[in-house]
Parts: C-alpha cells; sequence; structure tokens
C-alpha cells in the first residue's frame, strides 16, 4: 500500500504529533508499505530524504508562520504525490486543508487524526479577544468537519469532543498511541548518572518535560514552587523544556526569575530521546499539570517508566495515568504543592498499569485504511453500476 502522509511538522521538530507520524510511517515501512511524508522544511534539514524507509519530502515555507504557509505551499507536492498513492493520511491542523483538497480533486481516500479539539478552551487558554477566540474555534470547526472517510481520536476524550462537533461514532475510531516499552523501560535506564550529573544526589527531584504550550500548565507548577519547597525544603524541579513557542519559553524563564527560584530550578534544553529515560528515571515524580490533552505522552511515559505521577484529572488524562499517582485540581498551585507531598509521603493512588503499544497502534490504523479503502471500492461498484443502469434506460 502507497500512504501519503500529510503533516506540518515531522522530525526533526519536536513534539507528540512528530512522534505519532514517525512511529506510524517507519513502522508501516517496516512492514512493506510505501510510505511518503510531506511536511515544512525546518532549519537543518534537507528538502528530500529517506529514513528507516519512509521518503520524506520537506516544502520551503517562510521561517515566520511557517505552519500557515504549509496549508497553502504543500499543495502542489501533495497533489504531485498523492497521484499515485492509496491513501492519504493528515492531522489537525494546518495540514489538514491541502490533504482533503487533493483527496476530493483526485477522488482518493483520506483519513484523519485529530489529537485535541479544543472548543470553547481557545478563549480560556489561549486569553484571545473574543473576536480572535470565535474565529479560532470557527476554523477548527470548519477543519474537523471536512467529510474525510475517517476521523481517528488519540483518545475517548477526543472523540467525545468530536461528537460535540457533530462527527457521528461512525465516520470516527480511537486509537491510542503508543509508547516505546523497550526504550522506556525501568530496568534499563541509570537514573544515578544524571543525578551525579546535575548535582541531585540526596534531593527530592519532581520533573516536568516538554513544550511551554499553555495547554501544559506549566506556569501553575512554576508558581506551585515556593509551596513545594515550605513542605518539601530540599526538593527541585528537573525543568526539560522545548524552547518553542519562544514566547512561551521566556515567560517561564520570567517567572523563575520573577520568583527568585533559580536554585530550586535545573533548567535543560530537550535532551535526545534515547537519553530522555535516565533523566525520567533520576526523578522521584513526574508532574503533569495540563489544562487539556488530547493523550498525554509525559503522563503515559511516566507510567510506563514506573515513578509517581502528579496529574490534572482533566481531558484524556485519566484514560492514560496508571500506577501510582496523585490527582490534582488543574490551574491550582496549591493544589499541585499537597499532589507533591503526598508523594513525597508515599500517599499515592495505585492502580493497574495501562500498556499503549505502538504495535498496537499501528494495527488499529491498518485496519482503519482496510475499511475505509473498501468501503470506498463498495461506493465506487455502486456508482458504476448505477451508471450503467441509467445507460440500459
Amino acid at each position: 500500500m502507497k500512504i501519503l502522509f500529510v503533516c506540518e511538522y515531522y522530525p526533526p521538530h519536536i513534539g507528540g504529533v512528530e512522534i505519532v507520524f514517525n512511529q506510524l510511517a517507519q513502522g508501516l515501512a517496516k512492514q512493506g508499505h510505501d510510505c511518503h511524508v510531506v511536511t515544512c522544511k525546518v532549519p537543518g534539514t534537507s528538502e528530500y530524504e529517506e529514513v528507516e524507509g519512509v521518503k520524506i519530502h520537506r516544502v520551503k515555507v517562510p521561517k515566520k508562520g511557517d505552519r500557515y504557509w504549509f496549508t497553502f505551499l504543500a499543495i502542489p507536492r501533495v497533489f504531485t504525490l498523492a497521484t499515485g498513492a492509496d491513501l492519504i493520511h493528515t492531522t489537525t491542523f494546518n495540514g489538514t486543508f491541502p490533504a482533503w483538497v487533493v483527496a476530493k480533486l483526485l477522488r482518493k481516500t483520506a483519513v484523519i487524526t485529530v489529537h485535541e479539539v479544543w472548543g470553547p478552551l481557545w478563549g480560556n487558554l489561549m486569553r484571545m479577544s473574543w473576536f480572535s477566540a470565535q474565529l479560532h474555534r470557527f476554523l477548527e470547526r470548519a477543519i474537523i468537519s471536512l467529510p474525510f472517510d475517517k476521523h481517528i481520536s488519540v483518545s475517548e476524550h477526543t472523540r467525545d469532543r468530536l461528537r460535540s462537533t457533530g462527527i457521528n461514532d461512525q465516520k470516527s475510531a480511537v486509537i491510542y498511541n503508543g509508547i516505546d516499552h523497550e526504550l522506556f523501560h525501568p530496568l534499563k535506564a541509570d537514573g544515578e548518572m544524571i543525578r551525579k550529573k546535575l548535582g541531585l544526589d540526596g534531593e527530592f527531584v519532581y520533573m516536568y518535560y516538554g513544550r511551554p504550550g499553555v495547554s501544559k500548565g506549566l506556569e501553575y507548577l512554576i508558581s506551585a514552587i515556593p509551596l513545594i519547597s515550605e513542605r518539601i525544603p530540599n526538593s527541585r524541579l528537573l525543568l526539560i523544556l522545548a524552547m518553542e513557542p519562544n514566547d512561551r519559553y521566556e515567560h517561564i524563564r520570567r517567572m523563575i526569575s520573577d520568583f527568585n527560584i533559580e536554585d530550586k530550578v535545573a533548567l535543560l534544553h530537550p535532551v535526545p530521546r534515547g537519553q530522555l529515560p535516565h533523566y525520567i528515571a533520576a526523578c522521584d515524580c513526574v508532574v503533569v499539570p495540563s489544562l487539556s490533552e488530547g493523550f498525554g505522552f509525559a503522563a503515559a511515559e511516566a507510567c510506563a517508566m514506573q515513578k509517581p505521577v502528579v496529574a490534572s484529572k482533566v481531558a484524556s488524562l485519566p484514560e492514560v495515568v496508571s500506577g501510582r499517582h496523585v490527582w490534582v485540581e488543574p490551574g491550582k498551585p496549591e493544589a499541585i504543592a499537597t499532589g507533591l507531598a503526598k508523594v513525597y509521603k508515599g500517599e499515592t493512588e495505585n492502580t493497574q498499569k495501562k500498556e499503549f503499544s505502538w504495535r498496537k497502534c499501528i494495527q488499529g490504523y491498518l485496519e482503519v485504511y482496510d475499511e475505509v479503502m473498501s468501503n470506498r471500492e463498495k461506493s465506487k461498484q455502486a456508482r458504476l453500476k448505477w451508471e450503467e443502469l441509467q445507460g440500459v434506460r
């Protein structure tokens, strides 16, 4: 099967969506499928390369607003590659339009993976003007409402949000993202090495890693640090933070400075993914203070590493978190501090471990591909038969 993936970003760009499509494309390529990806050309990448059997085609876009330019500049490349494709697979948001337009023009089967539906959160989280929030809600709904052959959600929460936009269950499916359990394995990680390297020996270390996006609730964790330090004096936050979006990164840095808590935070740039389990192993707890999550890679990876998790009880996180954990109210620094104090005292809930595998994820996508392509073929045959009958008459 020849599959064309259309997504605004792809590795080496960092993000959860990038992980999903990288794992999916490479996994399918290993099974013998012909996988092509159309994505943005980011600094340091070539226009074309093949990685682990996946053909990556990068579209040159202006540096400022690259993802928005991709919506339009990707159309010619997508059209050319889609001509010989069996199926087009895209994701929200900026790859959606070129994928759908080309699929309609060429009468190709097309599916979309929806990671999150923000809806009213555009105004609540983004602190936008009323007009801007309504515009983004309208555009999100318009994108999601495009008639793809299948809408794939990464959690039941996201599927429920899709229902609110009018996508019925016959047109949707839930396929959870996967975790590399060979990589995120507690017995294969050396946390002591990281503790010595960072000078964390003897401290209670709680960790946050990922993007500083507004939905991640990171500022509430930063605001909680003085409270945490009162309750757990010998504690420090291990903060592995992506630098994009840059304005958010700088906002978090200013908060750390304004609170005068530099000595309570070990701020690091993102580490290679292969090294990340060592850093998780070095901590006593992982904090996921999100205000919204479509899936929650940090939570799932921490649980796979058998680390206690302090997480907001919101969105998809109750579907993902397992093992030792403490639920907290989202957006409340006091709740985060209380949650960490419970972990420090060993007062956690403990539930049966949940596993999310890439093997199961990839198999789920293959089943959806087979279903939608079969349905498309049946529709085509029915149309041809109808046209034949019309001609007879």
